[in-house]
């Protein structure tokens, strides 16, 4: 299960990015992360890339599907997280590009699932099961309308949320490639070979595919074939 290494690198790290953006204290050790503020945006390169801090309430990228799913969402995830580790650990001899797309998945399922099991819980907002997700990662975005709505950014994301995402195109790719049939093996041999008698009571082995094989064949049995008179002995 060497694989799960990198669903738990996935986890440290996007719950790592988490807290420094939302801010963390740590008294007994004198630690104390400001953080940012929520709607704070900060220049990373140009306004191409920013960090912009927000929560939401929902899945991955921003997408609320209302409180009353909140607890159902949480439930799904930790059964689907479950049930995805399982699965690894059975397929653990298969293929190695499979078993990672499945771990970026899982660590990223995970790296959300924590946010909203328990960081209403930590900083006290909200009971057990409702808490927020972390999201901070904003790019820009080409100018389209979809849906009567004008979208001039990327929604802003999270390291799960990417992980999943990378995931998902791993194992597209890499299932197109464990399930390709196999080409069916060139033939390096025609025909069949057959042992015939030549002069000086000598076996060889010969292929018959060969139109010139065929010829001398014929032409050798007809020579066989003709009845033998004897040779004249002169007197």
């Amino acid at each position: 299960m060497k694989v799960l290494f990198f669903s738990f690198i996935i986890i440290i790290i996007d719950q790592a990015t988490k807290l420094f953006i939302k801010g963390f204290s740590v008294p007994s050790l004198g630690i104390n992360v400001e953080g940012m503020y929520h709607g704070q945006q900060v220049d990373i390169i140009g306004d191409f890339l920013r960090l912009t801090f927000i929560e939401n309430p929902g899945m991955a990228f921003g997408f609320d599907p209302g409180t009353d799913m909140k607890i159902w969402i949480s439930l799904f995830s930790i059964v689907a997280s479950i049930g995805l580790t399982i699965y690894l650990y059975n397929i653990r001899k298969e293929h190695f590009g499979t078993r990672i797309a499945l771990s970026f998945i899982l660590g990223g399922a995970i790296g959300n699932l924590i946010d909203r099991m328990f960081y209403g819980v930590i900083y006290g907002y909200a009971p057990l099961f409702y808490g927020k997700v972390v999201d901070f990662i904003d790019f820009d975005f080409f100018n389209i309308s979809l849906l009567g709505r004008n979208y001039d950014r990327f929604p802003i994301f999270n390291i799960a949320d990417s992980s999943v995402t990378i995931g998902v195109l791993l194992l597209l790719i890499f299932y197109n490639k464990m399930h390709k049939e196999p080409e069916p093996a060139a033939e390096t041999q025609t025909g069949t070979n057959e042992t015939v008698l030549a002069d000086g009571g000598e076996e060889h082995e010969i292929a018959t595919d060969s139109p010139a094989v065929d010829d001398n064949l014929k032409e050798k049995s007809q020579d066989n074939d003709e009845p033998d008179n004897g040779k004249e002995i002169p007197l």
